[in-house]
């Protein structure tokens, strides 16, 4: 796996970040390849990280789902770097986020270069504002690889939250490191219509990508008819329904008998069947597996972003059936995680 930077630096030679920063910026507000299907690494086990990457990669997976606030970025930089499978950097779309102690503007940058150093590499495909809520700073070396505890997403119930960072002021920021040759694409997770609406109005490189939560029980649908409308890639994490994080009081999306009976008839797994409804609503999708049978079935694109030969196409009426599923359900509640300032993203 060859790296553009040497391993335990982000030093760019300026003459090349002009030259990247000129080239990205028009990439930035001109063309989106990004592949259809990437694997999520939250919850990944750091321990995991070397063995999922290689054959995430070696099954054709050219899509990797990062962030600083799950805590083993460092592990998956060293897999990547170590990775076997001859995959040269070119062909693999990364992805990484801005956590929320790093919303102010000076914090931008250093917050992305740690990330960079982390993962050790020389530049982000994509680079999102985690979520629309900036919390209180939390300093940091730079020099160090890694993360020694969690402070970066500890928002004390809510005490953390800072009220007074402009999401405005983030996004520019967020275009300076285009401009800068550090990322290819920015954009945005967990934000809502009319978040999205108004960054709009104010951004130079408006956001590529939103990130969110989209299931056959949380089906958005006019969040997605409006990114459509205004060219906003809308993509897909916890497509089957968090089945490793959620609560046991909770719906377990892949027993639901509608899709159990339809992905019987296809022939395919509970898990094929929703991340093709997905697919066929126009969404890329982020799935989490670290089991090698699982990464397979995932896996329903290549790595040239073409539908397998063969692959199962879902009928209108079967879309319809699904679309009857919905009931606005999340699995990711923010206004239940800041009880003390509570900020309630979705209403």
């Amino acid at each position: 796996y060859s790296l553009p930077v040497a391993q335990h630096t982000n030093k760019i030679n300026k003459n090349n970040m002009m030259k990247m920063g000129s080239s990205f910026t028009s990439v930035a507000s001109t063309a989106f390849n990004m592949p259809k299907i990437g694997l999520g690494t939250l919850g990944l086990d750091p321990t995991e990280a070397k063995t999922t990457i290689n054959e995430a990669l070696s099954l054709g997976y050219r899509l990797f789902d990062c962030a600083p606030v799950y805590f083993n970025e460092k592990e998956i930089g060293d897999a990547f770097h170590e990775a076997t499978t001859g995959v040269p950097r070119s062909d693999v779309f990364i992805t990484s986020k801005l956590a929320g102690p790093f919303h102010r503007p000076e914090h931008v940058e250093p917050a992305l270069r740690k990330t960079l150093n982390d993962l050790r590499l020389g530049y982000l495909d994509l680079f999102l504002v985690h979520w629309p809520v900036a919390f209180k700073y939390v300093d940091f070396d730079p020099s160090i690889r890694g993360w020694d505890n969690e402070d970066i997403d500890d928002s004390e119930g809510g005490k953390n939250i800072d009220l007074t960072v402009s999401l405005r002021d983030t996004w520019h920021a967020m275009e300076s490191l285009v401009d800068k040759g550090l990322v290819k694409h920015i954009g945005v997770a967990n934000f809502p219509v009319m978040l999205l609406h108004d960054m709009l109005s104010y951004s130079r490189i408006p956001p590529a990508v939103n990130q969110v939560e989209i299931h056959p029980y949380n089906q958005q649908p006019k969040l997605l008819e409006y990114c459509n409308s205004r060219n906003i890639t809308v993509q897909a994490y916890s497509p089957l329904g968090t089945p490793g994080f959620k609560e046991s009081d909770e719906p377990h999306i892949l027993s639901d008998p509608v899709l159990n009976e339809m992905a019987r008839s296809k022939g395919i797994t509970d898990a094929q069947l929703c991340l093709q409804w997905s697919l066929q609503r126009g969404c890329s999708v982020i799935a989490k597996s670290s089991n090698i049978r699982h990464l397979e079935e995932n896996l329903l694109v290549n790595h040239k972003n073409e539908f397998v030969s063969g692959a199962v196409q879902l009928s209108s009426d079967e879309m319809d059936k699904i679309a009857a599923l919905d009931r606005g359900y999340r699995f990711f509640r923010p206004e239940e995680w800041w009880p003390e300032n509570p900020v309630p993203v979705f209403h």
